[in-house]
């Protein structure tokens, strides 16, 4: 009766509906505080950032949004605008301390805010430092939504300069996100093929390493990478190449800001050294560097001299290699900066070379590689940040795991959706040990809290609020648990965070915050808003279990291949998700058969691991035994060969096995030879070449039905 009653009064308030509505909490300034208020809109345009025209987001009609300037003890009145018609949006306020209701998760924090709804945050700047925001919900982040915050310390800069401006960094694709995310979930490789860095064995005898690419197959590794997404674009507040603003001789402070959704950059200059004077927000003894590695989601600001002739380039190279983006400093002759060489896949050693450096007692190790690390021996805070020893410590050991072959991203094995809490308590030392057992670097972000990182510099420990986390290495960050509720933990490389590498940290004892759209509307105004709100498009298209809203559950996505030859289709069409499968697979044959024949399999997989997978059906068929159940299980041994073994309600049992040769980037080689009770032998082998993401060339043999050309299509 009451839904009734609400769904009623909406109808009967149908244009209030349409409006904007403000559902946030309302506080206020003390008495002679600077209120600083902004606007921001996000909505849909179509830009391209990298010469063709997409869907993007922006904020206030730019990528990236403007730079929110304000001043420590200032209060901040930040009204954000969702103008997209059929999305909910949030806004991170990404290394501030603040409320934990304004934090900006959805259901996790604040609550989100709909399609035609108006969110405002308020707090106070209670430090200082470069900062960004961004969208926390679904892939936003890639799309556009984020921007620069600078927060100026009373007193001014301890390090000055003549002046500053904000480098913010990105990576754009093309591709509509969540098909970026579908690509990496089916195991696509064609992001390979985009960076010029796939693996193949063409590939591997050509730099001498093809002893390197066997072994590793013998070893059931799946190929290397230091990146997951191939980019159409990097760039530098919005373009491949911006300029950095001064006359020959001034001192600018660069406030360098990594807003990537996946990509890490090597920062190297051909002006000179770059001195290092704050990271993540609060200032560093002053160190100069030549080159170093910056985490997605960190900020550092950089003292660097203009020229005195000449044009030099700041240069911020993709980790993988594959592109960068300048910018550009002085008038005169170009002198161009260098790029650090481009990772040589096929040899572990070199991946893991970075770990081994930074075991070494010199603190400038890291940064002599070829491929340098980040510096964060070099950094020391400019005060004591020693935690009371009076406060009662606990250690927590999380591990970072992943799964390449399903891309499932987690902590200690499990994803956020089936661990979702660790829990603390308020008024404890958290040591978080963590303990990277991949081969991908993963930069760790903890919402809401500043961690001393230790690495050896005593009471002048960094505070920082993320840390990179290189392959095969640890990383030890301990903090003051002084605040309550909940609080999000993540790998800040998207599509890593909402593929399972999240937690939220627990306070026990405190209540938990219900950050729903209900709330949302409640907080604005009373009952007549809340029937309003009952109206709203697209709300009721967005169901979300318990307090964890797109986190409660794991991603899963609908894909297929299929192929069409002159002699016969295979095809496959799967829905999945981390562990689950259900799978459609076929096999038609017309030539050198009086009729078509048909094989189809009808079944539902369960993922353990990369090697081993079990599944049950129904096998369609009119030929070889006709229409049976099934059961049976995958197993993959060395060289990457995959065993079948199937039995079927007619007694029959199948035995086969297939393999892959991945000759060039875009050539490969494949094949399958079974043994069946009821029907004998059957194989076939063939040949693919990739043309574009969804479509390539193929020609193959089989054994039924002779020799064939085609298409691969991919969906």
């Amino acid at each position: 009766m009451k839904t009734l009653l609400l769904l009623g009064c909406a109808m009967l308030m149908a244009p209030a509906a349409t409006q904007a509505r403000d559902s946030s909490a309302h506080s206020t300034p003390t008495p002679g505080q600077r209120v600083v208020e902004y606007d921001l809109h996000i909505s849909e345009q179509r830009l391209a950032p990298s010469g063709r025209k997409v869907r993007a987001l922006t904020i206030n009609g730019t990528i990236p949004g403007p730079v929110l300037r304000f001043r420590e003890g200032d209060f901040a009145r930040i009204r954000v605008h969702n103008d997209l018609p059929d999305e909910e949006t949030s806004t991170h306020w990404h290394g501030l301390l603040l409320p934990n209701k304004e934090d900006g998760v959805p259901y996790v924090t604040t609550p989100p805010i709909l399609p035609g709804q108006t969110h405002t945050f308020q707090f106070t700047l209670r430090h200082s430092g470069t900062y960004w925001f961004h969208s926390h919900t679904h892939l936003q982040e890639q799309s556009g939504v984020f921007g620069g915050i600078v927060v100026e310390p009373r007193g001014g800069e301890p390090v000055k300069a003549d002046r500053e401006q904000v480098l913010i960094l990105s990576d754009w694709t093309n591709i509509e996100p969540h098909e970026v995310m579908r690509m990496l979930m089916r195991g696509s490789d064609y992001f390979g093929i985009m960076r010029h860095n796939s693996q193949s064995i063409l590939g591997a005898w050509k730099r001498g390493n093809l002893k390197d690419y066997f072994r590793r197959e013998w070893s059931r590794m799946v190929p290397m990478d230091v990146a997951d997404v191939g980019y159409a674009a990097f760039l530098i507040n919005g373009q491949r190449q911006t300029r950095i603003e001064g006359r020959p001789g001034e001192r600018v402070r660069l406030r360098v800001i990594n807003a990537a959704a996946a990509t890490y950059f090597h920062l190297t200059s051909s002006a000179g050294p770059m001195t290092i004077v704050a990271a993540d927000g609060p200032p560093v003894q002053p160190v100069q560097v030549d080159r170093f590695l910056m985490a997605i989601a960190e900020t550092y600001d950089l003292i660097i001299t203009i020229p005195a002739s000449g044009e030099y380039e700041l240069r911020a190279t993709a980790q993988d290699g594959s592109g960068h983006a300048s910018a550009m400093m002085g008038q005169g002759v170009p002198h161009p900066a260098l790029s650090p060489p481009r990772p040589n896949l096929y040899q572990m050693d070199q991946m893991l070379s970075l770990s081994l450096e930074e075991q070494e007692s010199d603190p400038r190790a890291p940064l002599k590689l070829a491929r340098p690390g980040s510096p964060y021996k070099l950094l020391k805070a400019t005060q004591d940040t020693t935690l009371p020893a009076k406060l009662p410590h606990r250690k927590i050991t999380l591990h970072l795991t992943g799964d390449m072959v399903r891309y499932i991203w987690s902590f200690n094995g499990k994803t956020i959706a089936e661990d979702p809490y660790v829990k603390i308590r308020k008024g404890e030392v958290i040591e978080l040990e963590l303990v990277n057992d991949s081969m991908m670097h993963h930069p760790i972000h903890l919402h809401g809290h500043f961690f001393r990182l230790l690495v050896g510099n005593g009471a002048r420990s960094p505070l920082k609020h993320t840390v990179d986390v290189p392959p095969m290495s640890r990383r030890t960050v301990e903090f003051d648990a002084n605040e309550d509720k909940d609080w999000m933990f993540h790998c800040h490389i998207l599509y890593h965070m909402m593929s399972g590498m999240a937690r939220v940290f627990r306070y026990e004892d405190s209540p938990p915050t219900h950050a729903t759209p209900a709330e949302s509307l409640g907080h604005a105004a009373g009952l007549k808003r809340d029937m309003s709100a009952a109206a709203t498009p697209g709300m009721a298209s967005h169901h979300h279990d318990g307090q964890l809203g797109e986190h409660s559950h794991d991603m899963s996505y609908l894909w297929g291949a299929a192929s069409l030859q002159t002699q016969m289709s295979t095809g496959l069409l799967s829905w999945m998700n981390p562990k689950n499968n259900l799978l459609l697979s076929w096999e038609l044959g017309w030539r050198r058969t009086p009729t078509t024949e048909h094989e189809v399999d009808s079944i539902y997989q369960r993922y353990f691991n990369m090697n081993f997978q079990a599944y049950a059906g129904f096998r369609f068929a009119n030929h070889g035994g006709g229409n049976r159940a099934i059961a049976g299980f995958n197993y993959r041994l060395p060289l990457m060969f995959l065993a079948d073994f199937t039995v079927d309600s007619n007694g029959n049992g199948r035995f086969q096995i297939s393999k892959r040769f991945q000759l060039t980037s875009r050539l490969g080689t494949s094949g399958y030879a079974f043994y069946d009770t009821g029907s004998r032998w059957e194989w076939s082998a063939g040949a693919d070449y990739t043309l574009m993401r969804n479509l390539s060339l193929s020609a193959s043999y089989h054994s039924d039905y002779g020799p064939g050309i085609g298409l691969i299509i991919r969906f």
